[in-house]
């Protein structure tokens, strides 16, 4: 039985490093690290990634496969739901390392299953509406400076990078309070709160600076 960390680093502001350092310091030790490089998980299969493929050959009954969250696995409903659904069939635990939780296929009991279904179902549902979510604000972002940006004047340079962005929208959509937020983040809370209160204008920064 071996322990498996899957990490799916799909900006330059993502690393490998940043998901490994998280799972050790949340207990996790591990007997393989696969990662996929610059992969939408919105467009990109779970199978048709080169790690991912792999990952689907190496997992055996027994193993455990631990992800910072289920987004990684992928932002598609779809393909995330049948993943995790796929591996819990062979007999994988799949833990992820924010809100510590456990999916796999011990219990026979129909109402624990069905409860178990539709928490996998709601986690990858809130995956895609994230991506979606982002997309737009980008796009909007985009937009407005066409407008109204004759490139003179950027303001202030965000004191965030886009994975801290990501991340707190990440774990605000989750149901983490600020103070939580700003520590995994290492923001201050007003910067946690101007993102939340304002992705759009977040992103927006971001862009302008070109970040």
């Amino acid at each position: 039985m071996s322990t498996f960390l899957y990490a799916r680093v799909s900006t330059a502001e993502q690393t490998l490093e940043h998901q490994r350092t998280q799972a050790e310091q949340s207990g996790f030790r591990f007997d393989y690290i696969i990662a996929d490089h610059g992969v939408s998980g919105v467009s990109v299969l779970m199978k048709d990634r080169p790690e991912g493929k792999r990952l689907f050959d190496m997992l055996r009954s027994g193993d455990t496969l631990v992800v910072r969250w289920v987004d990684r696995l992928g932002r598609n409903y779809a393909d995330v739901t049948d993943t995790i659904r796929e591996f819990i069939r062979r007999g994988v635990v799949i833990k992820t390392i924010i809100n510590g939780m456990t999916f796999d296929g011990t219990t026979t009991d129909p109402i624990q299953m069905a409860v178990r279904d539709a928490l996998i179902a709601f986690m990858a549902a809130t995956a895609q509406a994230q991506a979606e979510a982002t997309k737009e604000a980008q796009k909007a972002a985009i937009a407005t400076i066409k407008a109204r940006d004759d490139g003179t004047y950027k303001g202030r340079k965000p004191s965030f990078n886009r994975n801290q962005m990501a991340l707190v929208m990440d774990m605000d959509g989750k149901g983490n309070n600020v103070s939580e937020i700003a520590k995994a983040t290492g923001l201050s809370r007003q910067t946690v709160y101007r993102i939340k209160d304002d992705a759009a204008g977040a992103e927006k920064a971001l862009a302008t600076w070109g970040l």
